[in-house]
């Protein structure tokens, strides 16, 4: 298969792109900027095709269509986070709204039918209990989650004009090294781990669905391959729920010099802006009908991240 990856030079697309290519597959790498690391990845692997675009740009879109002939869509490529859209809602819809309709725009024209979309827990707002699934209502709080949800419904109506295939895999936190932002769990494990004082004021009341990278992309590439989907939602995360106020007892028991600590309360996204109740994400249905059985839990995963960052600051030592 040749398999278009937008933004696969960023945290999750390079991920998918090298575990495409590792399986024998062709992963056309699209994003704005080709990054070192994918740069040098294509280099030991012919199979990855770094290409430079835009998903805003239709005419970019249209050229690699045209000159890589893919025969399915990750799409990765967006703003990421409910900050960066307090910050600048119209260049939310501009990127990952407009962006994802020029996407399944050159798939119609192109005849490409299936498009796996990263999605977000952020579309169902307020959890209403301590576990959310598919079917818990999309009431999303953030322009964010609002986005995520509008090119849900949009992968729809190219559904029913057009036979267009988009799946909706709804991921919840994701962490991994290669993961810039420094939210939880990463700047408990990242301060932890270099030796550095953390200590949060507040937030050790809050419950989310910590989900390991390496989870996420087994999900992704799951549902790229099932034959015929039941379903154009899933959850994708680790099904479990876990505070901070755990989440820095866990990293104190891995790390047991950690100068780490939080404060009772929940988090904010910024000053005065609540993040929404959350918990755990439900994945019976991606258990079900893909086979999704998380390999990582909050343990494993964070055990799995502090080997990573040892190694990444083992090779950074001359």
């Amino acid at each position: 298969m040749r398999i278009l990856v937008t933004g696969g030079s960023g945290f999750l697309g390079f991920e998918a792109v090298r575990r495409i290519a590792s399986r024998g597959d062709v992963a056309i790498a699209f994003d704005t900027q080709v990054g070192k690391s994918l740069l040098r990845l294509s280099k030991e692997n012919s199979n990855i095709v770094p290409v430079t675009g835009d998903i805003t740009d239709f005419s970019s879109l249209i050229q690699v269509f045209r000159a890589h002939c893919p025969d399915a869509v990750l799409h990765f490529a967006a703003i990421v986070g409910v900050p960066a859209s307090l910050v600048s809602t119209t260049n939310i819809l501009r990127v990952n709204v407009q962006g994802s309709l020029n996407v399944f725009e050159a798939m119609r024209l192109f005849g490409v039918k299936r498009i796996i979309h990263l999605s977000s827990e952020e579309v169902y707002g307020d959890f209403q209990g301590p576990m959310a699934d598919e079917e818990h209502p999309q009431v999303p709080l953030m322009a964010y989650g609002a986005a995520k949800l509008s090119v849900e419904h949009f992968g729809r109506t190219y559904r029913e004009m057009y036979g267009l295939e988009c799946i909706n895999l709804r991921t919840s936190w994701v962490y991994g090294t290669r993961l810039g932002r420094l939210r939880p769990p990463m700047n408990y494990m990242n301060a932890a781990l270099a030796g550095q004082t953390l200590h949060l004021s507040e937030g050790a009341d809050t419950v989310t669905d910590f989900t390991y990278v390496d989870d996420v992309v087994d999900g992704v590439l799951l549902a790229l391959d099932h034959r015929t989907h039941l379903y154009d939602v899933y959850n994708i995360a680790s099904g479990e729920g876990t505070s901070d106020g755990n989440l820095v007892a866990l990293v104190r028991s891995l790390v047991p010099n950690a100068d780490i600590s939080v404060g009772p309360g929940r988090r904010q996204f910024l000053p005065g802006v609540r993040i929404p109740f959350k918990g755990a994400l439900n994945v019976s249905r991606a258990l079900a009908e893909l086979g999704y059985a998380p390999r990582y839990d909050i343990v494993k995963g964070l055990a799995a991240y502090a080997n990573e960052w040892r190694r990444d600051a083992a090779r950074e030592i001359p």
